[in-house]
């Protein structure tokens, strides 16, 4: 019998315009098996649960099936944590009419109400779906590149779902069993994306949903979890990290403690300097007893504005030892930023070095309430060199770092001493910190992972090294620099250690000593972690995650072979350190299931120094664990079924672009799966419908068509990216970190149709020519104002720009004057001052 031919009307149009318009909506899941075929998962609803259900469709006038569908979706929004949801949804079949009928997209915007109203509203769901013809829905998905799977998951209107329901593409299906009086719930499911654990704890959502609607059809289905509180329970004990006692030590007497262990030993070495644990103790003596002389008092503030150098290490013991806060400001920062942090961190005492800071200078002249004292003053004073034996209770503030905010107000985050300790004590164990182990110190003063690289192995009778920035911006000088000083655990932001490892690809060196690198800062890619095992199998990578505000690393994934997930875990919590993820009520998610971070224990910071208002939004009573405090993150993650987390980012990296819904890190996941592509960063640019993906890539040089291939055969059209660039390497921000802005400003500068304003001397042409080379930009995007870090430019191709002109400037002159024009003037002048006027240091090569 021939199927009727149907007229599309544009109201159909518009109607699966908006449906295709809800996105795709995944279905957490993790790998179970390598089976394909489908399995089949059956549970009895009770039959008190079945009489309510018949009852309540009797009542609304809705069919059982209506009522799952109902109960599907808000499962759906619940396991993915977005009120919007796409799902597959097959018509009961008519044989005569509809003899082919498949699934068609359901699109459903959960909003509040009842549960009586959520099965109205997919009663009304379910019949725009069929009164709408789908044959305009072929042509809409080619307009729109929607090439892939229109959904994830199926909800079978009449029947049982059964395995023939898995259409490609899809992981589950849903019915309703009928025989006699017995009501099943039916679900089939692919077992290689979702195993029967997983299957069965769907099931019991289902039928959680299922209850809540029929006994308790007027509650707001908002209020609802699906999370049992078994799964709760499971969550709380099976994945928090383990417990332990806490010695009754600050870091400080652990110090102490091995200096009357080992005086002569060397504690710390900076250059050609070296410091054995006597001579380091005495001196952070004479400095603590200078400032409670002075009247410092418990928990004053007291800001270090020194370099990485010796005398840094020596004004930080001595502040906790005096019983102060430690500050750290960056003798580099403007005299702006160091006032602010002054003032918000309500600090009078300052530790300084002569002619450190000109910022700190300026600072200080209109702050006449804040003292600054010379570390060399103090060190030279009559002061005991005994220890000062000031009490420090584990509550109290240790130290304050300020950090970024969404406002652009930076907030100090304090921190204390157990959490401080417990930290320690965590990297201790984890990297096998030990006597004699040496630990490089590598991190900016205000970066908070710089604290433990510094104190760590005094605590245990090891020895720090601190690694001078020139030498970390000289990929070759640090790596001999690990080697020569026998560096054992090292840590570094993924795209610094990077660049690390392609430089010992390139030029291979041995490091016996080595032993632990830990990872932290930002996400590390499964490439780096295969690229670093071929390189060195026997040292054990650590991926490590925690925010300032958590006295820094809560999570330690040790890995000593490359994981088998897609995505690298963040690991476990440390001891003493609990883990919730919640959704936007702050109720845990399912496992599995996306959602926000929340940290409780001993790590949680005691809060924003002197900003109420925001203390109060991110630290608060836990509401799961009486008597604790909680942080909250705004990092997104999940538990994996052992209890590791997965990092998933920011609720700000999802974008929405044409209408869909896009997770910046997917896209950059999948580009990093790209082989020859070793590192990836995607940006928006432009303004509604002229926003777009660009995306930034690192390693092979490989076409833009290459690259959409090979995206487009794991991800929809829509986020496949408009441009792609490739860099020898990502800028990178003082922390290491990836420099997000500078993409964005790179991607907004190759939008222009030219360079800028027009080269006009020999010499700018010819270093236009040179950046050209260095930076892999078209020459003819380079123009007088054309600024070298955002074209692109690291401090390690401004390394490499240094040596293609010949060193006539250095490095530091060159970041100077990052301006093309401001440089080729700096050039001609050096030119004019040779022996050789005439001479044209910009015709060397790169």
């Amino acid at each position: 019998m021939a199927t009727r031919e149907v007229a599309v009307t544009a109201a159909d149009r518009a109607f699966w315009q908006r449906v295709l318009g809800g996105g795709y909506t995944p279905l957490p899941r993790w790998p179970g098996n390598s089976a394909d075929s489908a399995a089949v998962c059956r549970t009895a609803i009770p039959a008190g649960t079945a009489e309510a259900l018949l009852l309540r469709s009797e009542r609304q006038g809705l069919s059982l099936d209506t009522l799952l569908l109902a109960a599907h979706v808000r499962v759906l929004a619940a396991v993915t944590g977005d009120s919007s949801v796409v799902t597959g949804y097959l018509p009961g079949k008519d044989p005569q009419k509809d003899p082919e009928k498949g699934p068609l997209p359901l699109w459903a915007a959960l909003s509040g109400g009842s549960w009586a109203a959520l099965a109205a509203e997919a009663a009304q769901w379910a019949a725009e779906v069929q009164r709408h013809s789908p044959q305009v829905l072929d042509a809409l998905r080619t307009e729109t590149g929607r090439t892939e799977p229109l959904f994830d998951t199926v909800l079978a209107d009449g029947r049982a779902a059964g395995p023939e329901d898995l259409t490609a593409g899809t992981v589950l299906a849903a019915g309703l069993s009928r025989t006699g009086d017995r009501l099943d719930l039916v679900l089939s499911h692919r077992p290689g994306a979702l195993d029967g654990e997983q299957a069965g704890r769907f099931a019991g959502y289902l039928l959680a949903a299922l209850r809540e609607l029929a006994e308790r059809p007027e509650a707001d289905h908002q209020e609802w979890s699906p999370v049992p509180e078994r799964e709760i329970a499971q969550q709380l004990a099976e994945f928090a990290g383990p417990q332990r006692e806490l010695p009754d030590r600050r870091v400080h007497e652990l110090f102490e403690d091995q200096v009357r262990l080992r005086p002569d030993d060397i504690a710390a070495v900076h250059g050609t300097e070296s410091w054995s644990y006597r001579e380091l103790n005495e001196r952070a003596n004479r400095v603590a007893h200078a400032l409670r002389h002075g009247g410092l008092r418990d928990e004053d503030v007291v800001a270090v504005v020194t370099e990485r150098t010796l005398p840094w290490l020596v004004a930080v013991l001595a502040v906790f030892k005096a019983g102060g806060v430690y500050l750290p400001v960056e003798p580099h920062f403007p005299a702006d930023r160091i006032s602010g942090m002054l003032v918000r961190a309500d600090c009078r005492r300052v530790l300084t070095e002569q002619d450190v800071s000109p910022g700190l200078t300026e600072a200080l002249a209109g702050l006449p309430g804040v003292r600054a004292d010379h570390l060399a003053d103090l060190l030279t004073g009559d002061h005991p060199v005994t220890d000062p034996g000031v009490p420090v209770a584990a509550g109290q503030s240790a130290y304050i770092y300020f950090t970024s905010g969404s406002t652009g107000a930076p907030k100090g985050a304090v921190c204390e001493h157990a959490g401080f300790l417990n930290h320690l004590l965590a990297k201790i164990d984890d990297l096998e910190i030990a006597e004699g182990r040496v630990v490089a110190q590598t991190a900016p003063q205000c970066f908070d992972i710089s604290l433990w690289q510094l104190v760590a192995a005094l605590a245990v009778g090891g020895r720090t090294l601190i690694i001078g920035q020139p030498d970390i911006l000289d990929t070759a000088r640090f790596i001999e620099t690990l080697a020569t000083g026998g560096v054992e655990v090292l840590q570094a932001v993924p795209s610094y250690l990077e660049v690390v490892l392609t430089e010992l690809e390139r030029s291979p060196r041995a490091l016996p000593r080595l032993r632990h690198v830990s990872a932290t800062g930002e996400a590390l890619k499964k490439e780096l972690v295969e690229r670093w095992f071929a390189t060195f199998p026997d040292v054990a990578l650590v991926n490590a995650y925690g925010l300032t505000e958590t006295s820094d690393d809560t999570n330690h994934e040790v890995m000593r072979r490359v994981p088998e997930q897609a995505s690298v875990p963040l690991g476990r919590p440390v001891a003493n350190v609990r883990i919730h993820i919640v959704d936007e009520r702050l109720r845990p998610v399912p496992l599995g299931s996306p959602g926000e971070i929340l940290f409780s224990g001993v790590c949680v910071g005691r809060g924003y120094v002197n900003d109420e208002e925001r203390t109060r939004a991110a630290f608060m009573p836990d509401p799961l664990l009486p008597g604790e405090r909680m942080y909250r993150s705004g990092d997104f993650g999940r538990w994996l079924p052992d209890g590791r987390l997965e990092f998933l980012g920011r609720r700000d990296a999802q974008v929405k672009i044409r209408g869909f819904r896009i997770e910046i890190g997917e896209v950059e996941n999948q580009l990093l799966r790209v082989d020859g592509v070793r590192d990836s960063a995607v940006v928006v640019t432009g303004e509604g419908e002229s926003r777009q993906l660009v995306a930034f890539h690192s390693g092979a040089q490989l076409s833009d068509e290459r690259l959409v291939a090979a995206l487009g055969a794991a991800l929809p059209g829509y986020m496949i990216p408009s441009r792609f660039r490739r860099l020898d390497v990502l800028p990178l921000t003082a922390n290491g970190k990836i420099d997000r802005k500078a993409l964005t400003r790179l991607a907004g500068q190759e939008e222009a149709a030219d360079g800028g304003v027009e080269l006009r001397t020999g010499t700018e042409r010819r270093l236009a020519g040179l950046w050209s080379q260095v930076l892999k930009v078209p020459a003819g995007r380079i123009g007088r104002d054309s600024h070298f870090f955002d074209s692109g430019g690291t401090s390690l191709s401004m390394l490499r720009l240094a040596i293609a002109l010949d060193r006539v400037v250095t490095p530091a002159e060159l970041q100077q004057h990052p301006v093309l024009a401001d440089c080729a003037a700096l050039l001609d002048r050096r030119a004019a001052e040779a022996p050789n006027p005439g001479r044209q240091p910009v015709d060397s090569h790169v």
